[in-house]
């Protein structure tokens, strides 16, 4: 793993990024709808990784061609912890571009799409952000004894505070379902639940904990086991007692069925 790198804003990353959008356009043919560029290489004069980030948005997330974007050079990740998405990215050893799949009207579209145009909007609010990557990239490289994945964890933990905070500013109040993976998530998931938020993650063969996320804010969680009949169970689902009897309980069971559904489960 490389550690992350942060660069001045480069003037030739839209043109790279409509050149991409062109062929990932034939890759997935009629299925795709539009692409968007997104990421911190899609606002104008804000220092990024240089990594083009895209939002194709597609009809049927299950009907992506994956053949077609491998033979791009793109790289399946699948989900990679986030429902209904499916990620790919470009370069082995060092990454160009990072492809991030949502089928049409899933929330996450405009949650990068409010963040991207607050950004351009607020200019001195950009800076900060930029402010903020080159100071921890330079923390980063100062703690001793840590490997480059522990580095980029450091640099990817500590953004996340402002970037929640611009979030909320942007206007986005979407309802998305992640896997638990991050401390946070799981002190949450915990709490929630009702059990020790010290537990820490829960490790078993086909089972898959996911917390639903409300603009920056968990508020929910399901525990849910996949067999290879094409049965699932769900063990557990609550919500926060703040949001609770508001829908979420129903819309939260919803959301676990159709990701038990697209696993290839039908019971």
């Amino acid at each position: 793993m490389h550690m992350v790198k942060v660069v001045p804003y480069n003037p030739d990353w839209p043109k790279l990024f409509e050149e991409e959008a062109a062929k990932i356009t034939d890759a997935l043919g009629k299925n795709c709808i539009r692409i968007h560029h997104v990421g911190s290489t899609s606002v104008p004069g804000l220092a990024a990784k240089p990594i083009i980030d895209m939002i194709p948005v597609v009809r049927d997330i299950l009907k992506v061609n994956s053949s077609a974007l491998e033979a791009l050079g793109y790289i399946s990740q699948g989900e990679y912890g986030m429902a209904f998405r499916r990620l790919f990215h470009k370069g082995k050893t060092e990454r160009t571009h990072h492809m991030h799949i949502w089928e049409e009207g899933n929330p996450e579209i405009d949650k990068h799409l409010l963040f991207r145009d607050y950004l351009i909007k607020n200019p001195i609010e950009a800076k900060r952000y930029a402010d903020l990557k080159y100071q921890l990239i330079e923390e980063a490289k100062k703690l001793p004894n840590l490997t480059q994945q522990q580095m980029n964890i450091h640099y990817m933990c500590n953004k996340d505070p402002l970037i929640r905070e611009m979030r909320q500013k942007s206007g986005y109040e979407g309802l998305s379902i992640v896997q638990a993976l991050m401390d946070d998530e799981w002190r949450n998931y915990h709490r929630i639940r009702g059990t020790d938020v010290n537990l820490g993650k829960i490790e078993a063969k086909n089972h898959y904990h996911f917390v639903l996320i409300k603009c920056s804010d968990v508020i929910g969680m399901f525990h849910i086991e996949l067999f290879e009949n094409g049965c699932a169970i769900l063990h557990h689902l609550a919500i926060d007692a703040a949001y609770q009897n508001q829908g979420h309980e129903v819309m939260l069971r919803k959301l676990a069925e159709k990701w038990a559904n697209h696993q290839g489960c039908e019971i």
